[in-house]
């Protein structure tokens, strides 16, 4: 049976991995070059990538600057080739070892993310805790757990008199959490998904303990924010998550998120212009998509608008006076998707399986695509800090 992204180019095309107004946007990423030996800051344009290192060694550097579009835009660098086949390039174990391929889009930015920013997920992160990691449980537990949340908490602002008071009630009623918690209360929950340069990006496996039973893709907004606490760019991301390690005790959060080639970033970041901006960002539409070699199909639609924590306030809460990032972060900002859709047997809801590809996309930030594979068979991170600075001395660029 041969299905949708299935075949040798499994990963789509230029055209889909691009934004749909590609010629009128702003976009960086990076590339490993052969050539060089390591990695380097690439800009996409008119479908072309130039290599822009000797002007900015690292991603970080571009993104610091008092305006990273305006200078991106008038920046010349060395062409690499076409975005199209650095892109077919990319996919493992296709890929010929001689020529570039893509890489995550950031560098030396803290990879951070928020969670329960949507009240569908903070439903479901009720749930994990209530049935400790139990896929059987769930099912049950969702009903009785919507016809007492109700449906319009995404409406309340959380941290207000009204979420107060809706607090005390469910702690009357017996069903307070903590996911109900950082859901409605005034702290967000931000953690730290992944250790810097750990990020793989698109057209690559990510990766779930072979352990896990219960896990699932976060497709998300990313935001691209400056040590001064300036958004400058976004991009698309994958925060995938373990929901029986979580389920069976929050402690377990750093376990349930980052491993080996858990978090995806990509294809590229966009950054903020005239046509781009924070208040296009609160408009988007995510759109997920798996397909399984079982023939198993799951599509739905995240809207931005759905946020119960505003994206500005939600940096406001990663940095500040109170936390420093010298070198910017990454803020991942949370997701509406928690699949719920039977895929075996009913009631046991939604998982993984090896070789699932996992498509996220929006128009104005293109589509991210991975395949899953078990986490301890993925391509280990072995490039670290120390790595990217020796190969930056030795190139010449620091």
């Amino acid at each position: 049976m041969t299905l949708p992204w299935s075949g040798p180019d499994w990963f789509g095309s230029a055209a889909d991995a691009l934004p749909d107004d590609a010629d009128e946007s702003v976009l960086i990423g990076r590339i490993w070059d052969p050539v060089a030996g390591g990695p380097s800051p690439v800009v996409v344009r008119g479908g072309d990538v130039f290599d822009v290192s000797a002007d900015f060694p690292t991603v970080r550097d571009i993104c610091e600057l008092p305006e990273p579009a305006a200078v991106v835009s008038r920046l010349g660098g060395r062409r690499v080739g076409d975005f199209a086949e650095v892109l077919a390039n990319t996919a493992v174990p296709a890929r010929d070892g001689v020529r570039p391929w893509l890489l995550a889009p950031v560098d030396l930015q803290a990879l951070k993310a928020a969670g329960v920013t949507f009240v569908v997920s903070m439903i479901e992160r009720v749930i994990e805790e209530r049935a400790r990691g139990d896929l059987g449980l769930a099912a049950d537990i969702r009903q009785r757990m919507l016809a007492g949340v109700g449906a319009d908490l995404h409406e309340l602002s959380p941290g207000s008199e009204e979420a107060a008071r809706l607090k005390s009630l469910f702690v009357a009623e017996g069903i307070w959490s903590q996911y109900l918690e950082v859901g409605i209360g005034p702290d967000a929950e931000i953690f730290t998904k992944g250790q810097i340069l750990s990020a793989v990006g698109t057209a690559v496996p990510v990766g779930v303990l072979a352990s896990s039973t219960w896990n699932n893709p976060e497709p998300e907004v990313a935001l691209v924010v400056q040590s001064s606490g300036r958004i400058v760019g976004a991009t698309l991301g994958n925060d995938v998550n373990l929901r029986d390690v979580e389920g069976r005790s929050a402690l377990l959060l750093s376990k349930a998120k980052d491993n080996n080639a858990s978090c995806s970033l990509g294809p590229l970041v966009r950054l903020f212009d005239d046509r781009f901006d924070l208040d296009r960002v609160r408009g988007l539409e995510v759109r997920l998509d798996i397909e399984g070699e079982d023939g198993f199909h799951l599509e739905a639609v995240s809207e931005m608008t759905r946020m119960s924590r505003d994206p500005e306030a939600l940096v406001r809460q990663l940095i500040g006076p109170h936390h420093h990032y010298p070198d910017g972060a990454i803020l991942m900002l949370g997701t509406m998707f928690a699949p719920t859709q039977d895929r075996d047997r009913p009631g046991d809801g939604f998982t993984h399986k090896v070789d699932d590809i996992v498509r996220i996309s929006s128009p104005a930030l293109g589509t991210l695509v991975n395949r899953v594979r078990h986490t301890e068979d993925c391509e280990p991170w072995d490039f670290g800090v120390r790595d990217l600075m020796e190969t930056l001395v030795r190139r010449g660029l620091l």
